[in-house]
């Protein structure tokens, strides 16, 4: 047999060329017919040849395929859960975008987890944890989507009661729903299996940021700290750290799980930063009453990133070209496309999202992408602080045919 084989170095296959195993298909036909046969593609030994090469070549294909999914930075699918099951770890399922709403109405009403209300797109949202009016008429709620996805939720578009509870007369959110997401992706996964080398270390950094990453729900995770005496500034809205203070600023998850989290991880001693406080208590080893501890965390607000695509107007384009643009643009903001998601304390970079577009069709020709946190957006990077998450929907994409 003549056909030439998959060589297997110290470096990965090396795969023959599919002219290299269509010649030695056709020595093969050759000397199994006393040799002399006509060699051209048209006759059917050269027919048959090239159906044999053919699939010579498919299956040296899927055996680089498999080989490659062993390969963590490669391994996509059931195989790269596989991978992830070594380190005790599973594919996030897809999240609900999360919106806080003021509810207003009598005092001393109940909204119950599970109330519902509607936005202005028809997209049913649940109340999470509810709450209760208070004396001053108006209480903060944290809803989600029923639908699991990036859905965009602007402010003041969740304004209709959809489940009617007596007294409770309003509904509205002065900010940003904080985009869901969906099942996390190839490039997610393996980033978090990343981090995760240091979910049995302490007293650093990347223990905390990878045990609070490891939630269910969680969606980003930033973490710094200040080992100095005096306080100091960070990121691009010079967020404040107190002295010998650790910061860690999530989206996503619960709040009871994110403080054990954090406080299970952190060197001792530490101080905190952020906005939301919850009291953790020190179980092991002691009786009641066990120790008591505050932790402070931060829930970064959501920061909208605008885009405008300026792309030359050609009669061969699709008809759907803009809505194509808006949806490749967005998919690329999450990282479906296979790159990094945006999040953070990052840099939005305008020429991230020059790939994605190109691909859409050989005629698309671009002129200019922005970015910005206004629109028409006019800059070539957002510098995203350590209190923003940055958030992106098709409506926050323009399409200017020039």
């Amino acid at each position: 047999m003549t056909i030439p084989k998959i060589q297997w170095t110290p470096e990965g296959l090396v795969l023959p060329q599919t002219s290299e195993i269509l010649q030695g298909a056709m020595d093969d036909m050759d000397a199994a017919f006393g040799g002399g046969i006509n060699r051209a593609l048209e006759t059917p030994q050269g027919q048959l040849a090239s159906s044999l090469s053919a699939i010579v070549s498919e299956k040296n294909d899927e055996i680089a395929s498999i080989v490659n999914q062993v390969d963590p930075d490669k391994a996509d699918g059931f195989m790269q859960d596989a991978i992830a099951r070594i380190y005790f770890l599973t594919r996030k399922p897809a999240e609900s975008t999360i919106v806080m709403c003021e509810c207003t109405g009598a005092a001393r009403v109940s909204i119950v987890s599970g109330s519902r209300a509607k936005d202005l797109d028809g997209n049913i949202y649940r109340a999470v944890d509810g709450g209760t009016i208070p004396e001053s008429g108006s209480v903060m709620v944290k809803f989600a989507a029923e639908v699991p996805g990036p859905i965009a939720c602007p402010a003041n578009t969740l304004v209709q009661i959809y489940q009617a509870v007596p007294g409770w007369d309003m509904i509205n959110n002065p900010t940003g729903g904080i985009l869901g997401r969906y099942a996390e992706t190839r490039s997610e996964f393996e980033y978090r299996r990343r981090n995760s080398v240091a979910l049995h270390g302490r007293s650093s950094l990347i223990a905390v940021r990878a045990n609070v990453f490891a939630l269910d729900g969680v969606l980003d995770v930033y973490a710094y700290e200040n080992p100095g005496n005096d306080t100091i500034t960070i990121g691009a809205t010079d967020y404040p750290l107190a002295p010998h203070s650790l910061l860690v600023s999530v989206v996503g998850g619960k709040h009871e799980e994110i403080i054990k989290a954090i406080w299970n991880k952190k060197d001792t001693g530490c101080d905190y930063n952020g906005n939301k406080v919850g009291i953790v208590y020190d179980e092991e080893g002691y009786a009641y009453p066990q120790p008591s501890y505050e932790v402070r965390y931060l829930v970064p607000d959501s920061l909208n990133i605008f885009f405008r695509v300026q792309i030359r107007d050609n009669d061969a384009l699709p008809i759907d070209i803009e809505d194509r643009i808006k949806r490749v643009v967005a998919d690329a903001f999450l990282g479906l496309d296979g790159g990094t998601r945006a999040r953070i304390g990052t840099e939005v970079y305008a020429s991230r999202f020059y790939g994605a577009v190109s691909q859409i069709n050989s005629y698309v020709s671009i002129i200019e992408i922005n970015v910005g946190t206004t629109n028409p957006a006019d800059q070539n990077s957002v510098a995203v602080g350590v209190d923003q998450f940055p958030t992106t929907s098709t409506d926050s994409v323009t399409v200017v045919r020039v």
